[in-house]
């Protein structure tokens, strides 16, 4: 016959036992409600991201397309410039501008050189003038470094100005 301060101390032990199961149980919930929460949150800085990209290179194009001389031809090779909207148009500055204080837009312009074919060629041929090819870049810092995502494309001088 088992004692009454021997089921006591049973139940106690139950009751403790049953405590830690559940406090665990709660723990991995917490942790992997935690964890969801930054893949969301990286989920939405991507595809924030993947429109400012595209953004960014609708821009350089109204750039073209607002004059070549003076918006795209002036520009140096190779150099980083952000685009700012002022007054009701895009501009190209060197002046960084966060954009929601989180995200660093640039886009590069680089110069384009052909072959006797007229294809894009990386090393040799003649300088194409009237053809740049862009990349926009974007970067943020997500907690644990920075992220950085690009596109390519090229642009060429079709209104010929």
């Amino acid at each position: 016959m088992i004692g009454k301060k021997q089921k006591q101390g049973s139940v106690l032990l139950e009751v403790v036992v049953g405590a830690a199961i559940i406090s665990a149980s709660l723990l991995s919930l917490m942790s992997v409600f935690n964890m969801s929460l930054r893949f969301a949150e990286q989920s939405i800085k991507k595809t924030q991201a993947a429109f400012l990209l595209e953004e960014g290179m609708e821009a350089v194009r109204v750039l073209r397309d607002s004059g070549w001389l003076n918006n795209i031809e002036t520009l140096d090779a190779g150099t980083s410039y952000h685009l700012d909207f002022l007054e009701d148009k895009w501009v190209a500055t060197s002046t960084a501008d966060y954009i929601d204080g989180v995200f660093d837009r640039v886009f590069i312009l680089d110069d384009v050189y052909r072959d006797s074919n007229y294809d894009i060629v990386d090393l040799g041929g003649d300088l194409d003038t009237d053809t740049r090819k862009i990349t926009v870049a974007i970067s943020w810092f997500d907690g644990k470094g920075t992220t950085k995502e690009r596109i390519h494309s090229y642009i060429t001088n079709i209104f010929d100005d």
